[in-house]
């Protein structure tokens, strides 16, 4: 009995020498490509984790409508395991570490927020994992020298320049005073970088430079200073609960400003939640549906913008197209490697150069989205219904910019 017990036990011991030390396979099962995404379902970023989901299970079902993902000539289903990072960056970290170490997933989607894309980038990077992304937008994201880190989408830092230039045009070219308000996030604090440098750049001047509270819902004593010293442009970076703060305390308080821009009022909904207090306001977006950018999958924005709203209630927010052009991305990186060896994956992913309905997709080095623009859109009211029009960069937009904005008493 001994010698059978020392028999069984080594060869246990021999396989659990082979299990953790054989090479871990792709996560491929039977037919299904798996990927692994932690999305923030709940706390203060969940309006748009479930923008970011939506967008991941639209394009994954649409891929798998159209015949999968071909790999040495057979085709593959694609599909996601999900976790919940509670808009938590040690949570998103953890998880990273669960979806690669427990559930083998060698493909990675991104999560929501420039934080949390930075609290999993270094266990990727670490363990060799692919994550194609597309809500991180820090420019800091680049500038670490990651290798398997790829952006659909463009950098934090060119969010609100566009907003800066079209004030200077729309003063005749001539510099302007600048009042700003941003969230302490690694995000806003990138686009706060590109409004500096915006000044800079025009000759402008920032005559304030505040920041908004944790919670998000109070920026009264900024607003106080803005009716006070009547600054040409206003901007802000709140995300979601950000951008509703503000226009719930511009309209309360009655601040008159030529212009106000702002990052994430797409996604908070704003005229459904303020009506026509949201009106004239200046949205920067990574996407409109009204570009002409168009693929074989979705076909162009308006496409998408109607086949997304038929399946989840609502218009898609630029959050859930990037984040379906990430898995087109993906496709077109299986495809291109032929194969599921991470490696090959990652090299095909940085020869990426392709057109999605959301816009041209091409990496730099340093794994940042080098060909597609910011946009403005501003938002407009016929009656109680309210629409975003792209209003910049000038040469592309489909409607005149309202400018300045009617004042209060006027309105």
């Amino acid at each position: 009995m001994n010698i059978l017990k020392k028999i069984f036990s080594f060869f246990v011991s021999i396989s659990l020498v082979l299990f953790f030390t054989l090479p871990i396979q792709s996560k491929v099962v039977g037919d299904t490509i798996v990927l692994g995404a932690a999305v923030s379902l709940t706390g203060k970023y969940s309006t748009n984790g479930e923008h970011t989901k939506n967008g991941y299970n639209m394009a994954v079902q649409r891929i798998n409508d159209m015949g999968g993902v071909t790999v040495g000539g057979k085709s593959y289903k694609l599909d996601i395991i999900y976790y919940d990072d509670e808009s938590d960056s040690g949570r998103a970290a953890q998880l990273a570490e669960r979806l690669i170490k427990q559930d083998g997933v060698q493909f990675m989607l991104g999560p929501y927020s420039s934080g949390l894309t930075k609290a999993m980038a270094p266990v990727t990077e670490e363990n060799q994992i692919p994550m194609v992304e597309a809500n991180g937008a820090s420019r800091s994201l680049f500038t670490k020298g990651y290798k398997y880190l790829f952006a659909v989408l463009s950098a934090a830092n060119q969010y609100l320049e566009v907003a800066i230039d079209l004030a200077v045009e729309k003063n005749g070219g001539n510099p302007v005073n600048i009042a700003m308000a941003f969230e302490q996030d690694a995000f806003s604090q990138d686009v706060r970088i590109g409004v500096v440098e915006a000044a800079e750049r025009t000759g402008s001047t920032i005559i304030i430079d505040d920041k908004l509270p944790k919670e998000l819902n109070d920026m009264a004593a900024t607003l106080a200073k803005v009716k006070a010293t009547k600054p040409d442009v206003l901007v802000v970076s709140g995300h979601s609960k950000g951008a509703l703060t503000a226009i719930r305390q511009i309209a309360e308080m009655k601040v008159d400003v030529p212009m106000l821009a702002m990052t994430h009022c797409d996604a908070s909904k704003l005229a459904k939640q303020h009506g026509k207090n949201a009106e004239y306001a200046l949205c920067a977006a990574q996407w409109h549906k009204t570009l002409s950018y168009s693929d074989s999958f979705f076909g162009d924005g308006q496409q998408f913008d109607k086949e997304f709203t038929d399946l989840y209630g609502y218009a898609p927010p630029y959050q859930a197209a990037e984040s379906a052009a990430a898995l087109l991305v993906y496709k077109a990186a299986f495809e291109q490697a032929d194969s599921f060896d991470k490696e090959k994956v990652r090299d095909a992913l940085a020869q990426t150069d392709m057109q999605t309905f959301y816009g041209n997709i091409k990496f730099s080095d340093a794994g940042q989205n080098i060909a597609k623009p910011m946009v403005l859109f501003q938002v407009r009211c016929e009656g109680d219904e309210c629409a975003n029009r792209v209003v910049a960069p000038t040469k592309w937009a489909s409607h005149e910019l309202v400018h300045p904005t009617p004042s209060w008493s006027t309105r």
